[in-house]
């Protein structure tokens, strides 16, 4: 078995009026929010696909289907524990996450902390192996004309076995 793994991430929602904006289990002050199933954090979204796409365990679609009532409005944090779990019960942890949120705005430096501490809490890792940044689109695509917001994720995961003797 491979002692390290590589993960890719993605998500993507509308922006609309009448919810509020959660990102990385952050609310940030915006009239719009994203529009989605569960609260539609894409930052959290991404990080899920990625850690499960790494651990070979399908994507985040599979595990919390927006057709069952039990995820409508769940929190994206919640939905992360679950996966962090379920790549535990395989064997794997963490070992660290990139993320990078796509929009035109808000600004986002002064909660990126705290997501970082929310992600980092939920995957039982470190503040440290988590990192949150984000950029726009200068304007052009779904993004640049504030329609919706996208976020990317690149995680490893390590043999949960080797990940004891270096944590």
């Amino acid at each position: 078995m491979n002692k390290l793994r590589i993960g890719f991430g993605y998500d993507v929602h509308r922006l609309v009026e009448g919810r509020p904006l959660i990102l990385g289990g952050v609310e940030i002050p915006h009239p719009y929010g994203l529009l989605g199933h569960s609260d539609a954090d894409v930052i959290t979204h991404a990080l899920c696909d990625a850690i499960l796409g790494a651990a070979a365990l399908g994507d985040l679609g599979r595990h919390f289907p927006d057709s069952d009532p039990r995820f409508a409005g769940i929190s994206s944090i919640k939905l992360l524990e679950e996966v962090v779990q379920k790549i535990t019960s395989s064997g794997w942890k963490l070992g660290n996450a990139d993320i990078t949120l796509v929009a035109q705005g808000p600004k986002i430096a002064p909660f990126v902390g705290k997501m970082e501490k929310n992600i980092a809490e939920a995957c039982k890792v470190s503040a440290k192996q988590i990192n949150v940044k984000a950029t726009t689109t200068e304007g052009l695509g779904f993004t640049g004309t504030r329609e919706g917001m996208a976020a990317y994720a690149v995680v490893t995961i390590i043999d949960s076995s080797i990940a004891s003797v270096r944590s």
